[in-house]
C-alpha cells in the first residue's frame, strides 16, 4: 500500500481539527498573534483611523522623541513615525502577498507539469529553474527590479521572479511520487485526462506542502523588499517602505536613534512571526513532526 492516501475529498472537520492543532503549536500561535497584532496596524493606516497621515510634513515637530502624542517619535520632516511604520507594513505585506501569490500560481503550476508529464516539459521547466537558482535572490531581484519602471506592482513581479522556481521545486518533487500511486492510476485507466486527474487528484495532496511554503515565503517577500527599499529599488516614494525609512534614518542615529529602532524592529517582529507561523504549519501538517 502507498503511504499517499487521495484527499481530493476530506472531511469537513479536518481544517477545524488542524486550526486546533495550530492553536496548540507555541510556534504556530505565536506566530499567528504576532502577525495579527502587526495586520491590525496595518489596517488602521489603510482605513486612516490613525491620529496622523504617513505623508503629512510639519516642520514645528521634526526630531521629537516618543510621547504620548508621537508613540514612536517624529522624523527629520515632522512626520509621526508611528504612522509611517503602520503604512509601512501595510505596503510591504501587500507586496509580499502578491509576490508570493504570483509565485505560488506560476510555480506550482510549473512543478505540476514537470513532474507529471516529464520528459521535455521537465527538461525545460527544470532547466529554466536551474537557471534562476544560479543567481542570488536578492541580486536577480535587484537586477529584475531595476529593469521595470518602479511600481509598487512591478517590486512584486521582480520578488515574484526570484520565488517561482522555489515552488517549482517543492511541487515536482512529490508529484513524481504521486503520479505513481494508486489513486492516479485508478483515475488514469477510467480515462480521465491529464489535465483533470492534476486538478482533481494530485493537485489536492499537494495543499500542506504549499501552505507551509507559501507562510514560509511571506517572511522571505517581506525582507526582501524591505532590502530593495534600503537599497532605493522597493516600493516608490512618497509611500512609506520599511527598508526607506531605514535608509532615511542612517544619519539620524546620534539624534533619533527612534527613527530607525522602529522600523527595524517591526521589519524583524514581522519577519520573525511569519517565520514562526511557518514553522507551526509544518509541525500541523509534517507526519513526522506530530509524534515529537
Amino acid at each position: 500500500m502507498s503511504a499517499i492516501t487521495d484527499v481530493s475529498h476530506v472531511l469537513p472537520g479536518a481544517a477545524g481539527g488542524q486550526m486546533g492543532a495550530l492553536l496548540r503549536s507555541r510556534s504556530g500561535l505565536s506566530g499567528m498573534l504576532l502577525t495579527a497584532v502587526l495586520m491590525v496596524v496595518a489596517l488602521l493606516s489603510v482605513t486612516g483611523l490613525l491620529p496622523y497621515d504617513a505623508i503629512t510634513q510639519d516642520p514645528l515637530a521634526r526630531l521629537q522623541g516618543p510621547s504620548a502624542a508621537h508613540w514612536f517619535g517624529t522624523d527629520q520632516f515632522g512626520r509621526d513615525v508611528f504612522a509611517r511604520v503602520a503604512a509601512g507594513v501595510a505596503n510591504s505585506s501587500l507586496i509580499a502577498v502578491v509576490a508570493v501569490a504570483f509565485a505560488t500560481v506560476v510555480g506550482t503550476a510549473g512543478g505540476l507539469v514537470a513532474g507529471f508529464f516529464r520528459r521535455l516539459p521537465d527538461v525545460l521547466i527544470s532547466g529554466l529553474t536551474n537557471i534562476l537558482f544560479a543567481f542570488p535572490p536578492l541580486l536577480l531581484a535587484l537586477s529584475l527590479a531595476s529593469v521595470f519602471t518602479r511600481t509598487w506592482f512591478t517590486v512584486a513581479v521582480a520578488i515574484a521572479i526570484v520565488y517561482v522556481p522555489i515552488f517549482v521545486r517543492v511541487t515536482r518533487g512529490p508529484v513524481l511520487s504521486l503520479r505513481e500511486v494508486e489513486f492516479v492510476r485508478a483515475a488514469t485507466s477510467t480515462g480521465e485526462s491529464r489535465t483533470a486527474i492534476m486538478i482533481r487528484h494530485v493537485l489536492p495532496n499537494l495543499t500542506s506542502i504549499l501552505i507551509v511554503q507559501v507562510a514560509l515565503s511571506l517572511s522571505w517577500a517581506v525582507l526582501t523588499e524591505a532590502s530593495l527599499s534600503f537599497l532605493g529599488l522597493g516600493t516608490p516614494p512618497p509611500a512609506p517602505s520599511l527598508g526607506s525609512m531605514i535608509f532615511e534614518a542612517r544619519t539620524l542615529v546620534q539624534v533619533a536613534p527612534w527613527s530607525m529602532a522602529a522600523p527595524g524592529a517591526v521589519v524583524v517582529l514581522l519577519v520573525v512571526g511569519l517565520n514562526l507561523l511557518g514553522d507551526g504549519l509544518r509541525d500541523v501538517f509534517d507526519p513526522r513532526n506530530r509524534g515529537a
